[in-house]
């Protein structure tokens, strides 16, 4: 069973395989969580993966047309099929014509770039395949079908209202992680693209994050509801993919396909009843239907700078989620998805009890009696590097221990913080005692960056992956949770077997 993030990490920034010898070498900076995706080979918990033709064609039946998933059929220029891997697991697979990507370079780059975002609200990349002139993406299957099915195509019921405004907002809030974290384009948004998940909870395809051709250019499914700026220079700008938002938000309103130029002049008229879904029956707030209204008119607004930004589509559609509670199957109408807990099949240490409890003041006294042993090999000093700059470094960790055995938690974050940024010398002891730190702090997201830091440090510690595995529950990512306290038990048991425990 692999890491789930050192081989990720090795594979897109090779000069990291010698963190643990070159002393020398600042902490690698990582962006937001890779993607846990699964091992081609055994199907378990793994980072984002390069599959073999022969996996996904295995998987999917010999890209079987009884495995096509895509709506558009057969005749669409690149499939997707679902698949299901050795571990019994479902995913999806995109299948590219062999003209779209060319340079198998430049689609694995493509894909990886991709393969770095994480987030509940995206059907997640987690692997690709580019074996002699395929081309083909991997990514989380979605079982509940698309938004465009449940809108257009209905056979028991169609969307209540209140869930329609859950997928504005958790669509917005996909758009606007893809926008802060650096890759704001999203290609051919529409209901298609959206998805729902075993829970019936909408998700947007990470497909679309992927260029569609090797010059840049995305090819609309309809010219008719692409934005104006599309039809001069045919490429997708982040003012674009708010157009496209707004017509989503259209679909949801009106339960149908209406071009935005007809949806604008209704508005304009202020005939919004007319533009609303009968089949809702007039079960809906006319207050919440006029603010997204409105909030589709700005998006749609001909010249692209007087759209709002992503931020503005979470900000006023937030306030309108008037059922948190309500979980998205009930409202979806769809049955309630049952699976076992991803559980250990072994006995866990008291670090895996502590992690599966989330006892984080239990993790704390473990942490603290371990002190730096595990540390060991980590770092080989010359005498020459004992300068005061060192002795200082040292001293700020040794602040930070104090604070730490104290729980004076926030102090302990500010002294290891002076220890990593000198970077003269990479602690995963250091890491993992200050993402516990960020945990009792309520702060997941450093936390699990954290967790993940030690283990680009020391790839098979498994005090980094159960670290990691609470922070990912602290960020209701609980399949993920469970996978990465499946791969710490793991790798410990493989330690206690070879004399060195963890």
């Amino acid at each position: 069973m692999g890491c789930c993030i050192s081989s990720f990490l090795r594979e897109t920034h090779p000069e990291k395989d010698q963190t643990r010898q070159t002393h020398h070498q600042h902490a690698p900076v990582l962006h937001p969580p890779p993607t846990v995706g699964v091992d081609p080979a055994t199907g378990g918990a793994s980072t984002f993966a390069e599959f073999s033709f022969s996996d996904l064609k295995a998987a999917t039946n010999n890209f079987s047309s009884e495995f096509i998933v895509s709506e558009s059929g057969e005749k669409a220029p690149n499939l997707v099929y679902k698949g299901r891997l050795q571990n019994r697991r479902w995913i999806a697979v995109k299948k590219f014509t062999k003209l779209a990507w060319p340079d198998p370079k430049q689609f694995a780059e493509e894909a990886r770039g991709v393969g770095k975002f994480r987030h509940r609200r995206l059907a997640n990349l987690i692997g690709y395949c580019c074996d002699g002139d395929e081309r083909l993406l991997v990514a989380e299957y979605m079982p509940n079908d698309t938004l465009a099915k449940h809108l257009f195509h209905w056979e028991n019921q169609t969307i209540e209202w209140g869930m329609r405004l859950r997928v504005a907002i958790y669509i917005a809030e996909a758009l606007d992680y893809c926008s802060t974290e650096g890759r704001p384009l999203y290609h051919d948004l529409n209901a298609y693209r959206v998805l729902f998940d075993e829970d019936g909870d909408p998700r947007l395809s990470c497909f679309g994050l992927m260029k569609n051709s090797r010059d840049g250019k995305s090819y609309s499914t309809n010219l008719a509801y692409t934005p104006p700026e599309y039809l001069k220079n045919g490429r997708v700008t982040p003012e674009s993919v708010i157009y496209s938002f707004g017509t989503v938000l259209l679909d949801l309103l009106s339960g149908k396909h209406i071009p935005p130029s007809h949806a604008l002049d209704m508005i304009k008229e202020k005939n919004i009843m007319l533009l609303m879904d009968s089949h809702l029956e007039g079960k809906f707030s006319t207050e919440e239907a006029t603010v997204v209204v409105n909030l589709a008119s700005q998006c749609l607004q001909y010249e692209p700078r007087e759209r709002p930004k992503t931020k503005d589509l979470v900000a006023t559609l937030a306030p309108l989620q008037a059922k948190p509670d309500v979980p998205s199957y009930i409202m979806l109408g769809i049955p309630k998805h049952e699976e076992a807990p991803s559980t250990p099949q072994r006995p866990l240490s008291a670090m895996g009890e502590a992690c599966s409890r989330m006892d984080l003041t239990a993790i704390h006294q473990i942490l603290v009696m371990a002190h730096y042993r595990d540390d060991e090999g980590t770092n080989e000093l010359s005498f020459q590097e004992w300068t005061q700059q060192m002795r200082d470094m040292l001293e700020a960790r040794k602040r930070g221990d104090y604070a730490f055995r104290d729980k004076e938690f926030k102090t302990a974050i500010d002294c290891y913080s002076q220890f990593i940024d000198v970077g003269t010398m990479v602690s995963p002891t250091v890491f993992a005692r200050r993402s516990l730190c960020y945990l009792l702090c309520e702060q997941p997201d450093p936390a699990l960056r954290d967790a993940m830091q030690a283990q680009c440090v020391y790839p098979d510690w498994p005090t980094a992956f159960y670290m990691q595995s609470v922070a990912l529950a602290k960020l209701d990512m609980h399949k993920d949770a469970a996978d990465m306290l499946n791969e710490a038990t793991t790798l410990e048991e493989k330690r206690q077997k070879g004399g060195r425990g963890s």
